[in-house]
């Protein structure tokens, strides 16, 4: 079982201004799918809080940290750029798969900036902060993601193998 952390990045979620609903249906997808998943930290958008959250969740050993939130056009949208200050090598391809499945769904899509990449054994995913595509975006990587986890926990016998 692999270990799951949920971030929401939303300054009217922190706030109390407006309710999370993004971070729960991520946490529910990810238990239904077999990730252990504790409770969801939300911070503003703010870079330190952000980058603080991301490595608080690589050094607790998390396999596997999702953000909602922070994706967008906003000015105050940073999410992307706070977590390549964190990772040692992006996976592009999970973000681009992402974007083209939701562009199945809705030309607006493309507006979403969100990254995906590693930090030691972690994998950090950007998900846009809407509850329907965070779920979205989520499914349709879902069942793939498992694999690179296991790949990046060496736990493949032979990635060789794979390719």
């Amino acid at each position: 079982m692999y270990k799951a952390k949920v971030i929401t990045v939303s300054d009217r979620c922190f706030n109390n201004e407006r309710v999370d609903e993004a971070g729960p249906i991520v946490k529910k997808i990810l238990i239904n799918a077999g990730y252990e998943a504790e409770k969801i930290t939300i911070v503003p958008d703010e870079e330190k809080l952000i980058i603080d959250a991301l490595n608080g969740a690589v050094n607790s050993n998390f396999d596997l940290i999702v953000t909602t939130g922070g994706t967008g056009f906003s000015k105050r949208d940073i999410t992307p750029e706070c977590t390549k200050k964190v990772i040692d090598k992006e996976a592009p391809g999970i973000a681009e798969y992402m974007r083209q499945s939701s562009m199945q769904i809705t030309k607006r899509a493309m507006l979403s900036r969100g990254v995906c990449g590693l930090k030691n054994n972690s994998l950090i995913i950007n998900l846009p902060g809407s509850e329907k595509a965070a779920r979205e975006n989520l499914e349709a990587i879902i069942e793939t993601i498992e694999h690179g986890l296991k790949m990046l926990n060496n736990s493949v016998n032979d990635c060789a193998k794979l390719i």
